[in-house]
């Protein structure tokens, strides 16, 4: 059983460390790639928010973004290796990423639905969600083994 269940992590945080790798080696000066793709959204989430909350956000500059792909690196990275090893505090890492990352990246609702960018950013975020899901599912079984079995003692026969 202890195996299967081990295999099972590595196979569901290798969706994340072979991402944060990947990003830590196209990172650079700028961010890498993913900054490009990312500053256009946060620029729309920028938007979005100084609208709702009739207050004015300064622009996003380069330096915040590259910290911004760094933290996702790290949550990514440090946290798929911990969820491998069973810890909740890499669960909650991961969850974090997913909570941060998600809605930014995948944001379907700013398309209309004959939009063609609609369905596949829709896929995404149903994905993402599911991944978010499967963690919160992972946390819950986590907690709810009792952390020492107690045994159960044999009645001793009585002597007559």
């Amino acid at each position: 059983m202890g195996f299967f269940s081990f295999m099972g992590r590595v196979l569901f945080a290798s969706l994340f460390i072979l991402s944060a790798w990947q990003m830590f080696n196209e990172f650079d000066a700028t961010g890498g790639p993913f900054s490009k793709e990312l500053i256009p959204k946060l620029t729309v989430v920028r938007k979005n928010l100084s609208s709702k909350l009739g207050v004015a956000i300064p622009d996003f500059n380069a330096t915040y973004v590259r910290q911004f792909v760094a933290t996702i690196i790290f949550l990514k990275g440090v946290g798929g290796i911990l969820f491998v090893f069973g810890s909740t505090f890499g669960s909650f890492l991961l969850l974090s990423h997913l909570a941060l990352t998600t809605p930014i990246l995948y944001d379907f609702y700013n398309y209309r639905p004959t939009k063609p960018e609609y369905g596949l950013l829709l896929n995404e975020f149903i994905q993402n969600a599911a991944l978010f899901g499967a963690l919160l599912f992972f946390i819950g079984m986590k907690n709810s083994i009792p952390r020492k079995q107690l045994r159960k003692k044999t009645p001793k026969a009585k002597a007559v």
